[in-house]
């Protein structure tokens, strides 16, 4: 088990991300791959307001009311760790005061539930005086409708001033950060971003764990997966560098008899500051290889090898 930064919120080092649920996985989909996380060992799962208003005829909310219908159905409120955000649905947009109440709300009414473990800022919302959305946050957990917030998307700059500002005012302050960081993606976490993670306790949750499926070794040369339209943004990073990663993620894949996508985890787990990287799963089976990736301990030289393959 992993502990979330200075929290008391134990996980399994595996957070599901609940953006598929309601959009890409229907309910029936959805409640097997929560029963299959359950049964598997996790307890984490992370979905937020905006999900999946971009699906034809959503409005945002689907994935919080699937994940509500699933808790109710189950009656394990107490035994999973929520996390859900604000600041991205058309008609929540940004983290002011107003917005941040009203968000909140309706995300504990779509859940289910009266409290959420986790309540992040989705983005850095410029047009708000920060100090007006933290101390909007330090209300939410004041008021006990979240046991602690976090943040998605800052610069090390904005987020050191955030903390600062909880600092002076007395209130909650972030307690995780949810960066974009994967094997092929590091720049924006690695350096400043991450120091200020390490150095302030903060439990670091990364999304885009498996860089839109190209971690998962689908899409290769030659591959149908690469030709698909649904390739999308995965295809653009099979280039040279692309190529040496997936190579050193089969050698260490089969000297382990695991999968690319168990190893891609396990390499972002080690990482200074990450306690859980988020990943999705469409259907109970791509489950298993996700729950691997929240177990397998790699060697310190090939944790290397990966780290020099994708430098």
């Amino acid at each position: 088990m992993a502990r979330i930064g200075t929290t008391d919120l134990d996980v399994l080092p595996l957070n599901l991300g609940g953006n598929v649920f309601g959009w890409t996985a229907d309910e029936q989909a959805s409640f097997a791959v929560l029963d299959a996380f359950v049964e598997g060992g996790g307890s984490f799962v992370d979905t937020a307001d905006v999900y999946s208003e971009w699906g034809p005829g959503h409005e945002g909310g689907e994935s919080e009311a699937t994940i509500g219908r699933w808790i109710a159905a189950r009656g394990n409120r107490a035994d999973v760790v929520i996390a859900t955000k604000v600041g991205k649905l058309s008609t929540r947009r940004g983290t002011s005061r107003a917005v941040v109440r009203a968000a909140i709300d309706d995300s504990l009414k779509r859940l289910g539930t009266d409290y959420v473990d986790l309540y992040y800022a989705h983005e850095d919302d410029r047009e708000t005086p920060l100090e007006e959305t933290v101390a909007a946050l330090g209300e939410v957990v004041a008021d006990g409708k979240a046991r602690y917030v976090a943040a998605s998307n800052f610069t090390p700059e904005r987020l050191a001033e955030a903390l600062r500002i909880a600092d002076e005012l007395g209130v909650a302050r972030f307690v995780a950060l949810q960066p974009h960081y994967n094997l092929v993606h590091r720049g924006e976490y690695e350096g400043p971003l991450q120091e200020l993670a390490v150095r302030e306790g903060l439990g670091v949750l990364p999304y885009s764990s498996l860089a839109s499926g190209f971690l998962t070794g689908k899409y290769r040369d030659g591959s149908p997966a690469v030709d698909s339209p649904r390739a999308g943004s995965a295809g653009r990073y099979l280039d040279d560098r692309g190529r040496r990663v997936l190579a050193a993620l089969d050698a260490v894949a089969a000297a382990h008899g695991t999968s690319v996508t168990a190893v891609a985890l396990a390499w972002l787990r080690v990482q200074p500051g990450v306690v859980a990287p988020i990943a999705s799963a469409r259907s109970v089976e791509q489950l298993p290889d996700l729950l691997a990736g929240a177990r397998l301990d790699l060697a310190d030289d090939e944790v290397t090898a990966l780290s020099d393959a994708a430098a």
